[in-house]
């Protein structure tokens, strides 16, 4: 491998001509950086990002932990965070803790040392996790994590409003038994999705009862579910999927029964993933700025890795809340969506 030693020496200057060169120092005469740079391009050097890293103590490669890289939701954060990240000339080391503490705990060890900073989406940490496996002092913002007296910024989507508010809105459309598939039971989303149905079924339908299927937000999950409806004597009159994979995965399964959304059964999502509108008929759904929400927990690691100030671990920091919006489509049954 070709080292600035090899590029100094056929050169014939100093190994620190030639890093100040590479590094766009205007002191170094002009012909003297002409012919250093042809040497380089020539032995196709590149630099060492680990031996820069020890000079500038920087990186420029931020961490991203996910609870899964799978499905639209994952692969519209994650181009939020690389859109940002671009504009900063950072680059991105992403793993995915699949839902295990423990692997979240690897995948950390093995970014200490190689970020500069870390984004963390795993709803199913806590804080005596967090304060204790985190390197201490790497800058480090949390998404969709809810950790009780955070010291920690974070960024969060109001999960519970947003089901409440699709609640209201499938009741406001006439529904008077409406069921849930929930997401899994230890996810900080999933539990506040549900709260959110139950709060307004208390509210708005005292006298329902609530129907409630767990899911694992797969489409899979969601499949299994409608195959569970169709051999129901009684359905419900709407189904709410605590995500739109869930929704997806229902919808075939009633399509391919023959029953007709909504004619026979309204069927709504969360999340407002891009497949959401192309599906039919179009889901309504509840949208989450999935890509802005990335985008701004970014910016914020960048502020804390850029101020000279690290971020206080001392005081508790409240979450940053983003809210929701409906997105009404004729899955609900809505006659002018």
């Amino acid at each position: 491998m070709t080292t600035i030693r090899d590029i100094a020496r056929l050169a014939k200057v100093s190994t620190a001509t030639v890093s100040r060169t590479l590094n766009g120092d205007a002191k170094v005469k002009p012909e003297t950086a002409l012919r250093i740079t042809n040497i380089a391009a020539q032995l196709r050097f590149v630099p060492s990002n680990a031996a820069r890293s020890l000079i500038t103590r920087k990186t420029e490669t931020i961490g991203v932990l996910l609870p899964d890289l799978h499905g639209e939701f994952f692969s519209e954060l994650i181009r939020g965070i690389d859109q940002a990240a671009r504009g900063k000339a950072f680059h991105l080391l992403v793993s995915s803790s699949h839902g295990d503490v423990y692997e979240a705990e690897a995948a950390i060890k093995s970014m200490a040392g190689r970020v500069d900073g870390l984004l963390v989406m795993s709803p199913h940490l806590n804080s005596e996790f967090l304060t204790s496996k985190l390197p201490l002092r790497l800058p480090t913002v949390l998404m969709n994590t809810r950790i009780a007296d955070s010291k920690l910024p974070s960024f969060i989507v109001d999960n519970y409003g947003g089901s409440y508010s699709m609640m209201r809105h499938l009741v406001r459309q006439g529904h008077k038994q409406i069921a849930m598939i929930a997401g899994p039971e230890k996810n900080f989303e999933a539990q506040e999705r549900l709260r959110g149905y139950r709060d307004a079924l208390k509210e708005f339908l005292p006298k329902s009862k609530e129907q409630i299927w767990l899911g694992d937000f797969t489409e899979e999950s969601g499949w299994k579910v409608g195959a569970q409806v169709i051999s129901m004597r009684s359905r419900p009159d709407a189904i709410f999927a605590a995500n739109d994979m869930m929704a997806i995965g229902c919808l075939s399964t009633l399509t391919d029964a023959g029953l007709k959304v909504p004619d026979d059964i309204a069927l709504v999502g969360y999340d407002d993933i891009p497949t959401s509108r192309f599906i039919s008929p179009p889901l309504t759904t509840v949208r989450v700025r999935i890509s802005e929400m990335g985008s701004l927990a970014f910016q914020s690691l960048v502020a804390i890795i850029e101020d000279v100030q690290t971020q206080n671990l001392d005081q508790n920091i409240e979450p940053h809340i983003l809210r929701t919006e409906l997105v009404i489509r004729s899955s609900c049954g809505a006659k002018n969506p």
